[in-house]
């Protein structure tokens, strides 16, 4: 029995010889992962789904360039996020950076959240964010991307990112307080 790498080795070789039959059998175990990540970013499934395809044809497009140094999925994943982002930006999302000189960010690296606040609650919290903080939030936090990694893909600085997070993760603590207190009475 083969393994999945062996598999996954072979559908992409087939895939770099334009395959359709291995290119469809790559699409169909990806498609629902790849989906929930370009989701994440544009909060329309229709936007997520038309995302999506363009990745997976940008992705069977540039083939080529996969040199399995990482995984196909990490590959693909991140193709997915840059495809997002870059829907996001031409539908004229506003990054505005902020003056390095003048802000000095400190981070406290606090992320505890009272025992009653689920993983689902900061989600759909971040998700209602400004666009700015949603998407270093969603990087940061769900993606695992560091700040020059983040910097790099949205064209932001590193100090800009850290800020984002910093300012992100405040509203994110500060919504789910008045909502557990919401709830309390």
């Amino acid at each position: 029995m083969r393994s999945t790498k062996q598999l996954h080795h072979k559908l992409i070789k087939e895939c770099k010889n334009q395959n359709a039959k291995a290119q469809l059998q790559l699409y169909k175990t990806y498609a629902k992962g790849m989906l929930l990540v370009a989701n994440r970013y544009m909060k329309d499934i229709h936007l997520a789904e038309d995302v999506m395809q363009d990745a997976f044809i940008k992705a069977f497009k540039n083939i080529d360039s996969y040199k399995e140094e990482v995984s196909f999925g990490a590959w693909l994943k991140r193709i997915v996020i840059n495809q997002s982002i870059d829907e996001l930006k031409k539908n004229k999302l506003a990054m505005v950076s902020i003056n390095e000189e003048v802000l000095n960010v400190v981070d406290d690296g606090n992320w505890e959240v009272d025992d009653e606040v689920t993983s689902e609650m900061v989600i759909n919290t971040i998700n209602q964010l400004k666009d700015k903080y949603r998407l270093v939030l969603t990087l940061y936090l769900i993606e695992g991307y560091d700040h020059n990694e983040i910097s790099q893909i949205l064209g932001i600085t590193e100090v800009t990112s850290r800020t984002h997070l910093m300012r992100g993760k405040k509203l994110v603590k500060e919504q789910l307080k008045i909502k557990n207190h919401a709830e309390g009475y």
